[in-house]
């Protein structure tokens, strides 16, 4: 293992289309959705332990999750959970990590890691992984992995790369794209020089900061001026005054889309980023019918294809529904037909003007 290999795994978010089974006192990143017997921030940790020492291994996290990364990973070094004061998106947690990491390690190198993707070869990933950190080092880039399409999904991000490589598979990158329209998917499919978005990067700290510096030079200015405070007792405090001047935004919007460093290898390794019932429903076992079911007190007659989650005291009977999804919890029951999917975070707002906080 490299000593100057660093993961930061971010894991402030909600997964409100996950609801109603991740809730924003408890989120998707903290539950076993697959019912592996791991939770899937759990996974995430162990993937990544495989070849980053462990004592190098972050995760960034929101204050009322710290003590639940705590709990779910013991082994990790309680003062690598880095909790943010509130949620700005992405782009300023990556900066603080970076800043942080490159006044610890000035050949720190970094790998942003979501918390609830799922990768069913880790070997595989591991190998693109260690590539792309080569690369960036030796060729001051931001690396990033994509994934080869196999359907016009279009939940998905995608990035557009050139046709000629620059080297052994790894691609310069022209365009991202956010979720296309299914006509567009299928479009981007068949040009055969578009990947979905996996969200993984690879940089080395120092030319993450240069790009902050250059694109972003209002947040690298808050960074810049506390970054004598990070590793110390003040870590917390300078954060509490950095954050209310950040700018609510991505990595991709931030950085990602305006640098000209930044290069993809395409990748194959089993990922899904477990973003929707449809993509639980995609990695889960299939009954003959084709329904899919995490619970184990749940009888179906006559229903095809359904994504059914369910507590295993309750008993569920499901009869002559096709294609939706029904999840039961203590105190809500959702049925939602799978097609619309990518409302859910819609109806949970719905539910909220309606219903309050109760069921949030």
């Amino acid at each position: 293992m490299n000593k100057h290999h660093y993961v930061a795994i971010l894991a402030g978010g909600i997964g409100s289309r996950f609801w109603p089974k991740s809730r924003a006192a408890f989120p998707k990143q903290f539950l076993d959705i697959l019912q592996t017997g791991k939770t899937l921030i759990q996974q995430t940790f162990e993937r990544y332990a495989r070849f980053i020492p462990v004592d190098n291994i972050y995760v960034v996290t929101s204050n009322e999750y710290a003590s639940l990364v705590k709990e779910q990973l013991p082994d990790m070094n309680e003062n690598n959970i880095l909790a943010e004061p509130s949620r700005k998106n992405t782009a300023p947690c990556v900066a603080f990590i970076s800043y942080k990491l490159l006044e610890k390690d000035p050949e720190s190198q970094i790998i942003i890691a979501p918390s609830d993707h799922i990768v069913m070869e880790p070997e595989a990933f591991e190998k693109a992984a260690l590539k792309g950190l080569q690369f960036a080092k030796h060729m001051k880039a931001l690396v990033t992995l994509g994934i080869k399409p196999t359907y016009p999904n279009t939940g998905y991000g995608y990035i557009q790369h050139e046709i000629m490589p620059v080297a052994d598979q790894i691609f310069k990158v022209k365009t991202f794209t956010e979720k296309p329209n299914l006509e567009l998917a299928k479009t981007f499919l068949a040009s055969g020089d578009f990947l979905w978005n996996a969200g993984v990067f690879m940089w080395s700290s120092k030319d993450l900061v240069k790009a902050f510096e250059l694109y972003e030079p209002e947040m690298s200015e808050l960074f810049n001026a506390e970054k004598h405070h990070f590793n110390t007792r003040e870590e917390n405090h300078s954060l509490e005054r950095i954050y209310p001047q950040c700018k609510n935004i991505s990595i991709d919007y931030a950085i990602m889309e305006k640098a000209n460093n930044v290069y993809v290898i395409p990748s194959s390794f089993g990922w899904s980023d477990l973003g929707t019932w449809n993509s639980a429903y995609d990695n889960l076992e299939k009954d003959y019918l084709g329904n899919a079911v995490a619970g184990g007190n749940v009888m179906i007659i006559d229903a095809t294809k359904c994504m059914v989650s369910a507590p295993e005291h309750k008993l569920l009977l499901l009869q002559g529904m096709d294609d939706f999804i029904i999840i039961d919890t203590e105190d809500i029951l959702l049925i939602c037909k799978k097609e619309k999917e990518q409302q859910i975070k819609d109806y949970v707002a719905e539910v909220k003007r309606n219903k309050g906080d109760i069921y949030q």
